[in-house]
């Protein structure tokens, strides 16, 4: 029983990871593979934490910052937000889906989810489309992720 519970816990803690911000798929999959999680098993969780918040995302993100940029104290830090998201994803503006599929799939901080989500709304993409580009970009993210981690177990 003992032992049922830790492997739920470490399953629950890689979910959690891969859900939050920055962090996300890039940095849940070897810390599960360091808990002791065979690396598919913790890449497939790592991608299934990293769509919890989409949905969430895709829908409250446009309200919450209209709400938020009404408000004196966080005007600044959304538009500063926005700015750096509309520059970080120029692609999007160019390729649509193709261009949220490769600017979510991309490893590195600041081009996951998140900005992903964001980027999803300032481009004005559906939801119909913008949830399945940015599931595939973090499909394609966690095989990377997984292909380097497994590189370096095997080191």
């Amino acid at each position: 029983m003992n032992k049922m519970m830790e492997v739920i816990t470490h399953e629950l803690m890689v979910l959690l990871i891969a859900a939050m911000p920055l962090v996300e798929v890039r940095g849940a999959i070897p810390i599960g593979v360091s808990l002791g999680m065979h690396p598919i098993h913790a890449t497939l969780l790592g991608i299934l934490g990293s769509l919890i918040p989409v949905p969430f995302l895709l829908i409250f993100i446009k309200p919450i910052f209209t709400y938020l940029k009404d408000r004196k104290f966080f005007h600044y830090l959304v538009d500063k937000t926005i700015k750096r998201t509309l520059k970080k994803s120029e692609k999007i503006r160019k390729y649509s889906i193709v261009g949220l599929i490769m600017f979510v799939a991309v490893p590195l901080p600041t081009t996951g989810i998140w900005s992903g989500c964001l980027a999803a709304i300032l481009f004005n993409i559906p939801f119909r489309y913008a949830f399945p580009a940015i599931a595939t970009g973090a499909a394609i993210a966690g095989t990377i992720m997984f292909i380097l981690t497994y590189s370096m177990i095997l080191i």
